[in-house]
């Protein structure tokens, strides 16, 4: 559908949506550009402020997965008009708290009369044109890192299903309310080649943009990879997302499993994020200086873009 909407040629769109990349990028001078993305979803959890605050962060999350400074942002609200208002404020709060902490500021937004509640940013951020960090600037020999662990979709599948553990649920909503600014600051100082957030594609949807912008094989080392608590076990249960299930049918063409990789662990691969974390292309040398968990390596293009072993 995208190749028949009309659009405008300009020069200074240095990254738009054709490039399937986490934000658009717009050059404003030799030395400035913005980058701009925008994100809502539905309630992930059942505590109003904890959802604003998670909303907050994951919006915040593509500013930093293209290496930019976040520094605005335009609330979107969807909710109905006879709700709670003090949980719209708790929303609200948590959301505002969240950018405070990130440094970036509220400069307005809008709101829709609704029944089903939606929260969210569009976020402006700003970098040298320059130092774009881009799915597809991974290299051969480069290293990847994955700077948080894996399973909120199937965790929050769970707890929907009555079967997630209370300490389980918290270390989820402990890992996506957290700011993927400081991984971002110390990929820009290790010289990163390429960066992608892993959000609702999940790791192996967003390895494979990464890997076809690039011209690259990604090859993923299954054992390498950190799991939040609980979600193998989950996994294993069978509280598997309808969003695992589309990212599976849509990416496994593009990959290629060895034998003895368990059906379990494959899932998690394809699991949505919600403010997942920053999978990095960087030198080897330099891995040991990015937060995170060496996952696999970056081949010269093979048969298929992604091998996991």
């Amino acid at each position: 559908m995208l190749p028949r909407v009309p659009r405008l040629n300009d020069d200074n769109l240095l990254v738009g949506y054709d490039r399937s990349d986490d934000a658009g990028v717009y050059r404003i001078s030799p030395e400035c550009a913005l980058v701009q993305t925008t994100d809502f979803f539905t309630p992930i959890v059942d505590d109003p402020y904890t959802y604003g605050a998670i909303a907050a962060t994951n919006a915040l999350s593509d500013v930093y997965a293209m290496g930019g400074r976040p520094i605005t942002a335009l609330s979107i609200l969807c909710y109905p008009g006879a709700g709670d208002l003090d949980d719209l404020e708790a929303i609200l709060r948590g959301g505002a708290e969240k950018m405070i902490e990130a440094g970036c500021v509220i400069a307005g937004g809008h709101s829709v009369n609704d029944d089903e509640i939606k929260f969210g940013y569009a976020v402006t951020g700003l970098i040298h044109p320059d130092k774009i960090q881009t799915n597809g600037g991974a290299l051969p020999g480069d290293v990847l890192v994955l700077t948080k662990a894996i399973g909120t979709g199937v965790i929050s599948t769970a707890l929907k299903r009555g079967i997630a553990e209370e300490e389980h649920v918290a270390r989820s909503i402990e890992s996506m309310l957290t700011l993927n600014k400081a991984a971002c600051e110390a990929m820009r100082a290790a010289g990163a080649h390429g960066c992608t957030d892993v959000t609702g594609f999940g790791l192996l949807g967003h390895a494979r943009e990464m890997a076809l912008a690039s011209g690259v094989t990604l090859e993923i080392d299954s054992a390498s990879i950190e799991f939040l608590p609980g979600a193998l076990h989950y996994s294993e249960l069978g509280a598997i997302p309808g969003g695992l299930k589309n990212n599976r049918a849509f990416a496994e063409c593009a990959v290629h499993v060895a034998k003895g990789v368990p059906d379990a662990v494959l899932q998690l691969l394809y699991d949505p994020q919600t403010s997942g974390g920053l999978l990095i292309s960087l030198p080897a040398a330099a891995a040991g200086n990015v937060p995170g968990r060496q996952i696999g390596r970056v081949l010269e293009r093979g048969e298929k873009p992604i091998v996991v072993k």
